[in-house]
């Protein structure tokens, strides 16, 4: 069954990339395996008084568990696809992964994960919160900054219900000290969000040059080191390639950062559904005086996620 999990979840991403109305369908499923999870409760309840049969623990155990298997091996593709890997997304996505394969070894998720009420908690919300980012932007059309938003929500909101079982009776003083640790790390992901890859978003390719095709939309030799006086004659192009799912409109940002410093944010918007990913570019003239140094240029989204950066040099003039 684990296999299963893991197989099924890959092969939901691969379905994804290649018929988005597919996407649709298998995001609904998605969610409404979650749904089950978070009125399971009260469902057995209505069995047990209706029919009188009680569902045995293991079984919902077992499910729980199927659930999170196929969460994290339906959403982990899109964050592999999305993470800059020289970037704190990397944190993120190693997490998820080991999530992941914590999921997959029973004797990890029962005999070490389970009985740790509060890890456990944090295990589950972790994975809501990762379902939530990938199938918002397919189902609602929703930017990368309102998935965030109702992802952190909806993830604190509903991890409790659907884990009530597992607080013991009389134990009750669990359930505040829980809460607080939700809301601590829905507080604690929005303050670093920009660790946090746009599962929605792709960067498919990244240029620096100084020559622009403008009607073929592609961009002239990259650059990664160029003399400050031809920097400042011709300025320089950012050209990039970003993927979006169809009918998602969202707005970036091309961040000009020198020595770490800001120094520039030119703001471009773009439209989903092309394969190779939307083209734009912004052309930056106006460079400071002294601008010899290490550049950044970063893609950020409006909520300040980062799709992808590359890096330049400008070098003093030669004599």
């Amino acid at each position: 069954m684990a296999a299963f999990g893991f197989a099924s979840g890959l092969a939901s991403f691969f379905l994804v990339e290649r018929n988005e109305s597919l996407a649709q369908m298998i995001a609904v499923l998605m969610l409404l395996s979650w749904a089950w999870l978070i009125l399971e409760r009260w469902l057995r309840l209505g069995i047990i008084k209706r029919f009188g049969f009680k569902m045995p623990p293991a079984v919902m155990r077992f499910a729980t568990q199927m659930v999170h298997q196929e969460s994290l091996f339906f959403t982990l593709p899109f964050f592999l696809a999305a993470t800059t890997w020289n970037h704190g997304q990397l944190v993120f996505t190693l997490l998820l992964i080991t999530c992941a394969l914590i999921s997959l070894i029973d004797p990890i998720y029962y005999n070490w994960l389970a009985p740790k009420r509060g890890l456990f908690v944090a295990f589950h919300a972790l994975t809501l919160f990762a379902v939530l980012l990938v199938v918002s932007p397919l189902l609602l059309n929703l930017d990368t900054g309102q998935s965030l938003v109702l992802a952190l929500v909806l993830a604190l909101l509903f991890s409790l219900p659907s884990l009530k079982g597992f607080i013991p009776s009389g134990r009750w003083w669990r359930l505040p000290l829980i809460s607080l640790m939700l809301v601590v790390m829905a507080t604690g992901a929005w303050q670093i969000r920009s660790w946090i890859p746009p599962a929605s978003l792709r960067m498919t390719e990244i240029t620096l040059s100084q020559q622009m095709d403008r009607e073929l939309r592609a961009p002239g030799d990259s650059i990664r080191n160029i003399e400050v006086a031809s920097l400042h004659r011709d300025g320089l192009f950012a050209w990039t390639a970003v993927r979006a799912p169809r009918g998602l409109n969202e707005r970036i940002h091309h961040l000009w950062l020198l020595n770490g410093n800001e120094v520039d944010r030119i703001t471009l918007d773009i439209v989903g559904g092309r394969d190779q990913g939307y083209r734009a570019w912004t052309h930056k003239l106006n460079f400071p005086v002294n601008a010899e140094g290490n550049w950044q240029v970063r893609v950020v989204t409006d909520s300040g996620q980062l799709i992808g950066l590359t890096r330049f040099t400008v070098e003093p003039a030669s004599e």
